[in-house]
């Protein structure tokens, strides 16, 4: 099989941990009120080095991502293996990309990743400073000018669309040029307007670990989130991005692949961090959690729904964070990968050319859907015709939520009479639920959900 280690890293993204200084690691003065991890690597369970490395041939292509899903699902990733893993579980390479194809993207998107730094930077010099910016950085008086331009520019542009073109080319050309420079001036003020945020919440972030004590990885997980927040300005950033930061910022040493895994993860859940001032994204996802309910336990959410919770507001954190708040840090990440391998869908690169676009990126891949190696979650979708079901499209996240309460199905019942105590009892659940049981049982209830709505 040849050299298959080589080909596995393919130059790839080196963990940031070693046995000197596992970023893992919890501070002595926090493990007090710390949840013990109850993930260990387990021999013939555990997605290994040795196993990892086998399942590439000698050009770097993954032959065997059947068997890599399956011990990912029974027993997790080696955290030493974790961030190569994760790039593919996430999409950031495609299986059937040689090592030789993704050292040239991994190049191409360190280069980009370095440009869009570059451009914040211009705009701010925190950025790239290693700094942890918690104080605002514009003030309100330039914030409400540019908020009042924005306002006559979006009035202009529907002027504009009504009225009869007769214009001059040339006219319309400058008057173009002076809208798409006024609308980049206030791109620039919403970035600035969340730079201290970023910080604030930075600052809060995964505290407990001992990798956070040092300066310059808050500076790292800081820039990460600033960089995307000007990438994605649709987004933005949102309380909760952080939880999903912090840990690609502690797993990837190189700051690029972070920034490249963190994108990733946020294409998986950037829908529910959509605000307008009507609702919040992750509203959606509380409202499919309640349809899956009435289906799976319809005595369970009559009782929710009496005392108040029928929305499953006391359910945002865990929906809006995946669980980080139920788990302890090493249990999450461990339930996302196994998620990650249950929800996989193949990727395929269209050609053997660079598919990365600096004008759309990471967004070029063809799905595959006719594809050996997919994740039995997605194969169960497939299989019951999900598409065409009321909330059959619904996340395993979803489903993970709705286990924990069946869980938690007697004293839900039994001891809460109002929306405090369901959510005191849920918060009580830290470090108790094993986080292989929860996939184990949300993966029966996807099952059960798709059966029964295709009956009736």
């Amino acid at each position: 099989m040849g050299d298959s280690s080589t080909a596995a890293q393919g130059g790839g993204a080196a963990a940031a941990m070693s046995s000197d200084d596992d970023p893992y690691r919890v501070r002595p003065d926090c493990l007090v009120d710390t949840a013990p991890a109850r993930f260990h690597p387990k021999a013939g369970k555990t997605l290994s080095p040795r196993a990892w490395r086998a399942a590439f041939d000698a050009e770097g292509h993954l032959i065997r991502m059947d068997k890599v899903l399956k011990r990912v699902r029974r027993g997790g990733i080696d955290p030493s293996i974790r961030g190569e893993v994760w790039e593919f579980l996430l999409g950031c390479f495609a299986p059937n990309s040689s090592a030789e194809e993704r050292e040239a993207l991994r190049s191409a998107r360190r280069a980009d990743y370095a440009k869009l730094k570059a451009e914040c930077r211009a705009m701010d010099d925190a950025v790239g400073s290693g700094q942890v910016v918690t104080a605002a950085r514009i003030h309100e008086e330039e914030e409400y000018d540019n908020s009042n331009n924005e306002h006559r520019l979006l009035e202009e542009e529907k002027q504009q669309e009504t009225s009869s073109g007769r214009k001059e080319e040339e006219d319309n050309n400058g008057n173009g040029i002076c809208q798409a420079n006024e609308l980049q001036e206030n791109k620039k003020t919403q970035w600035r307007l969340n730079l201290h945020q970023i910080g604030l919440d930075v600052v809060r972030t995964d505290r407990m670990l001992q990798f956070y004590e040092r300066q310059e990885n808050l500076g790292k997980l800081w820039d990460i989130l600033a960089v995307y927040c000007w990438l994605d300005p649709d987004i933005g950033y949102c309380q909760g991005m952080s939880d999903f930061c912090s840990p690609v910022a502690l797993i990837f040493a190189d700051e690029a692949d972070a920034f490249w895994c963190f994108e990733r993860i946020m294409h998986r859940v950037r829908e529910s961090f959509k605000c307008t001032d009507q609702s919040v994204g992750v509203q959606k996802q509380l409202e499919t959690l309640a349809i899956l309910m009435k289906v799976l336990d319809p005595k369970l959410h009559e009782h929710l729904d009496s005392i108040g919770g029928g929305n499953y507001i006391f359910a945002f954190r865990m929906v809006m964070v995946h669980f980080r708040r139920e788990f302890s840090f090493q249990d999450t990440l461990y339930l996302w990968e196994m998620m990650w391998a249950l929800e996989y869908v193949p990727l395929h690169i269209s050609s053997k050319q660079d598919v990365h676009n600096n004008n759309n990126m990471m967004r070029s891949w063809i799905f595959r859907r006719k594809y050996k190696g997919r994740g039995k979650f997605d194969a169960q979708n497939l299989k019951y015709g999900a598409v065409n079901v009321p909330g059959g499209t619904a996340p395993l996240a979803l489903y993970c939520a709705a286990a924990i309460f069946e869980m938690q199905r007697k004293p839900l019942l039994k001891q809460t009479q109002g929306l405090d105590e369901v959510l005191k009892l849920l918060n009580d659940v830290t470090g108790k639920v094993d986080a292989k049981e929860a996939c184990k049982s949300a993966l029966k209830l996807h099952k059960k959900y798709l059966i029964k709505v295709r009956k009736h």
